[in-house]
């Protein structure tokens, strides 16, 4: 309304301007009737408003509510401004925060992904150790600390015919008699209480009663509480078999058996040894093996022990050297030691065979004894022969010299008997004579003034043939060398042996043939090997020792004449120069005497062999 009334005063003044240049007078006249109109009923509506108008601040009072506005406009600029910055710090926390959040989260994402991972791979590393388990051959089981079941592998229900998902979660009261449950509940409390239990026990296997070795042993946390009890046991039937059977083997032995551990302890003993050293078995089994040493060898023994351990071989102990057992009464006694070195399950074992060589120790004194006075004898007996057979000489030349002239001068003039009697005599004579001669060089051997020297045996083999000279023209033997070394000898006796190999050759030749002879050495195991070989008649191998005794003839002194001494002598030489002598030979097919020498300088050049 009191727009109409400004639009109708207005209009009034614009009609009232227009009257000037034309006058409109009944357009001003309705003009300002509308306008009076418009104003009375501007009135009418205002009047009820005039208390509210009058009402209304004063000019002053806008003017002071106009600055108080302004202050707080101000004030709430100032408010909006610090809001503005509030909220940017607001929003950079927020974005800090938020960055912070994120790496926050990224890093729980990665701690999820590798928790993940570690289960995955625990998950794994579980079934890879399920699998272990199932497959090992021993009984593995693992209860928590209340003594029921959280894992048994595949053994275990082969052997006890309990499956893995009735043995969860039970105990040992549930699954087995009381008998056997009691015995491991026994083993269960040492374990919880921090111990390692290793029992034995029998169990009925696919019919056949089996021996189990039993190890239980705590499992612990990271703080070290006692959280699980395991279990393994392993089937020792196997071994406790070979055990009976070496124990039977030991306890047959005819000498003491004892085996010791790695630490020296002693598990077993047989009776032998009871009798030996005079202890019971329960006296020694776990003490110590230097039990059996005498006291002034005990503090080395443990150093030969690990020197043996270090090395383990079958092998005699201390050889070379005088062993002592030492007997439960105090006394000692020399023995032998064999030492043998056994693998088992349970490690190492030396098993030890002691022979008590006392009554083979005096045997070798009265051996030693009857040998030294043996060589007393053969020594007497040797000068005996030496002196006799010299001083026989004497006399049978006195003899043999009046018989061979009185041969010479008168035979064919006294009577044919007479003439007999003085062949036989010759003969017996001349017969005698070879017989002293063999039997002085025979002497001669063993005696330690003849010394040894570098010597060629081809210059021993020509002086024997030079020897042998006209017997070998007679005979139209033909003598056939080979390689003969430089040996160290006694010239006098190399000659003599190639002289006596040749020689026999030669009296024991085929009369269907020429006499075929060969000579030669090669390098042998024993230093040389010589050979002398011919196409003679042979020898029968029954024979082969027997030649070689002094006075042993195989022919009759009319068939093949000789002393009998002359391959002894052979076998004497070669023996004084540390060799050996042997024939080969068959009947008709000639015979090869083989003889040894050593290579090298000899260390006693006058040793002597009895």
């Amino acid at each position: 309304m009191f727009a109409v009334f400004i639009l109708a005063c207005g209009t009034t003044h614009l009609i009232s301007i227009l009257d000037i240049w034309q006058p409109v007078y009944w357009l001003d006249a309705s003009v300002k009737t509308i306008t009076a109109a418009a104003s009375l009923a501007t009135a009418v509506v205002i009047w009820p408003l005039m208390p509210k108008a009058l009402a209304l601040p004063s000019p002053m009072q806008l003017d002071q509510a106009n600055r108080d506005l302004v202050r707080e406009i101000a004030a709430r600029q100032e408010a909006e401004s610090q809001l503005r910055a509030l909220t940017h710090e607001l929003e950079q926390r927020v974005a800090t925060r938020t960055a912070e959040f994120e790496s926050v989260n990224e890093a729980l994402r990665r701690k999820v992904a590798e928790h993940e991972r570690a289960e995955l791979a625990i998950r794994d590393s579980q079934q890879q150790l399920q699998s272990i388990v199932d497959n090992a051959t021993t009984v593995i089981s693992v209860k928590q600390a209340d003594r029921r079941y959280v894992l048994v592998n595949r053994r275990f229900e082969d052997v006890f015919h309990i499956r893995r998902q009735d043995a969860s979660g039970k105990t040992d009261d549930q699954l087995f008699p009381a008998e056997r449950a009691a015995m491991y509940r026994k083993a269960d409390d040492r374990v919880l209480a921090g111990e390692v239990v290793e029992t034995e026990e029998t169990v009925i296997v696919d019919g056949q009663l089996h021996t189990f070795l039993s190890v239980g042993f705590p499992i612990k946390d990271f703080g070290g509480r006692i959280v699980s009890i395991g279990g393994i046991s392993t089937d020792i039937s196997e071994r406790k078999r070979a055990e009976e059977r070496l124990r039977l083997v030991v306890e047959a032995a005819p000498n003491a058996m004892v085996m010791v551990n790695r630490g020296g302890q002693i598990v077993l003993v047989n009776s032998q040894t009871e009798r030996v050293f005079g202890y019971s078995r329960d006296e020694l089994v776990g003490q110590s093996i230097e039990r059996l040493v005498p006291a002034r060898f005990r503090d080395q023994h443990p150093g030969h022990r690990a020197a043996f351990l270090a090395a383990p071989k079958s092998r005699p102990m201390g050889a070379g050297r005088h062993l002592t057992g030492l007997r439960r009464d105090g006394t000692e006694l020399p023995v032998e030691i064999g030492l043998n070195p056994i693998e088992t399950d349970e490690g190492m074992f030396v098993l030890a065979a002691i022979v008590d060589i006392t009554e083979r120790i005096r045997a070798e004194e009265a051996l030693r004894e009857r040998t030294d006075e043996l060589a007393r004898s053969n020594r007497d007996l040797e000068q005996f022969a030496y002196v006799a057979s010299h001083d026989l000489q004497e006399p049978l030349r006195a003899v043999a010299g009046p018989l061979q002239l009185l041969q010479r001068r008168y035979q064919g003039q006294l009577d044919a008997r007479a003439d007999e009697y003085i062949g036989h005599a010759v003969e017996g004579a001349t017969r005698m004579q070879a017989l002293i001669e063999d039997l002085l060089a025979y002497s001669r051997v063993g005696r330690s003034d003849n010394p040894f020297q570098s010597m060629q045996c081809a210059a021993a083999l020509d002086n024997a043939l030079n020897n042998l000279a006209v017997a070998l023209e007679e005979a139209g033997a033909e003598v056939h060398r080979g390689f003969l070394p430089t040996v160290q000898a006694i010239p006098s006796q190399l000659t003599l042996l190639f002289q006596n190999l040749v020689g026999n050759a030669v009296k024991f030749r085929r009369n269907d043939g020429p006499l075929q002879i060969r000579v030669g050495a090669e390098p042998g195991a024993d230093g040389w090997l010589f050979r002398v070989e011919d196409n003679g008649i042979g020898i029968d191998a029954q024979y082969f020792e027997r030649i070689f005794l002094i006075f042993q003839r195989l022919h009759t002194r009319r068939d093949y004449p000789g002393t009998g001494i002359g391959l002894a002598l052979c076998k004497r030489i070669v023996e004084r120069h540390g060799g050996r002598i042997w024939v080969e030979s068959e009947p008709g097919k000639g015979a090869t005497f083989l003889f040894t020498l050593p290579a090298g300088a000899r260390t006693g050049p006058n040793a002597e062999v009895i």
